[in-house]
């Protein structure tokens, strides 16, 4: 009798202790985030910009989505002749597109200025020049489990400066390299697909961009913050990680996000079995 009575006790204690405990996270005023990567397909014939400004808002850490800000007044100026490109949102999805046609040039400096909440952000940058592709082909390596898919890029390096490069394997899969141990020379590296991020047979575009050592530090320390997934290292904003873009009206309201203009090779690979 004494073991049932003991019995009942702890069964009365066990459940008294399932009590849903709510946790207050601590979000903080949202801030503008800017994505502006610029992106200059040199290779093609004729040469195209992929020019696209995109706003959003600091969320919580728990929020699925960043808020969309799709009424700013956003523009581009070229501080060597002083002309002037805006930007719109048609869509009303928070991407901003320019308005006209253009090229960024070699050697000029670009000033990106979004008006929001009557206060203006702005950040500058110049073009980072990028080799071509010598090759890019899929390899038969594998790593640990045996079902990787390995592809063998090689680019020639240019031992004048000091190079940084991103890579784009596509499905939001990134790789940021810098030139220290293979300055001016012809290197070659693999990249593995895991089976889960990407369906063999298909084709991939591999994207190639040079960018400049302040993005490749800010998207290094990016990216150990947010991951590989869930909609690319812009997806979410764990931490207030400053970027080149500066609020000229109120500096303690400062933005998060970065302004890059890169030259970008592409080399579109079919992958199979």
């Amino acid at each position: 009798m004494k073991k049932i009575a003991l019995l009942i006790c702890c069964t009365i204690f066990l459940f008294s202790c399932e009590e849903v405990v709510e946790i207050n996270v601590p979000t903080g005023t949202p801030k503008l985030v800017v994505e502006a990567l610029f992106e200059v397909y040199f290779d093609e014939i004729p040469i195209t910009t992929q020019a696209i400004v995109k706003l959003r808002l600091s969320a919580g850490y728990f929020d699925g989505e960043l808020p969309l800000v799709t009424n700013a007044f956003v523009t581009l100026a070229n501080s060597s002749n002083n002309t002037i490109v805006s930007f719109e949102d048609g869509d009303l999805d928070g991407n901003y597109i320019p308005t006209s046609v253009f090229t960024p040039e070699d050697n000029v400096v670009y000033e990106l200025s979004v008006t929001y909440n009557n206060e203006v952000f702005k950040g500058k940058a110049s073009k980072v020049k990028t080799p071509l592709f010598i090759n890019v082909e899929q390899g038969t390596k594998t790593l640990f489990s045996g079902n990787e898919t390995e592809v063998i890029v090689e680019f020639s390096d240019d031992e004048l400066q000091e190079n940084f490069y991103l890579f784009d394997f596509t499905n939001n899969l990134f790789l940021s390299i810098e030139d220290r141990f293979f300055n001016g020379s012809d290197y070659n590296f693999s990249f593995f697909y895991q089976e889960e991020e990407v369906e063999i047979p298909s084709d991939v575009t591999i994207k190639m961009a040079g960018v400049s050592k302040d993005y490749y530090t800010y998207f290094r320390v990016l990216s150990s913050q947010s991951g590989q997934s869930g909609g690319g290292p812009f997806q979410t904003t764990p931490s207030s990680l400053l970027g080149n873009i500066v609020n000229t009206t109120d500096a303690t309201n400062f933005p998060l996000g970065y302004f890059n203009i890169s030259e970008t090779a592409t080399y579109t690979l079919s992958l199979t079995e």
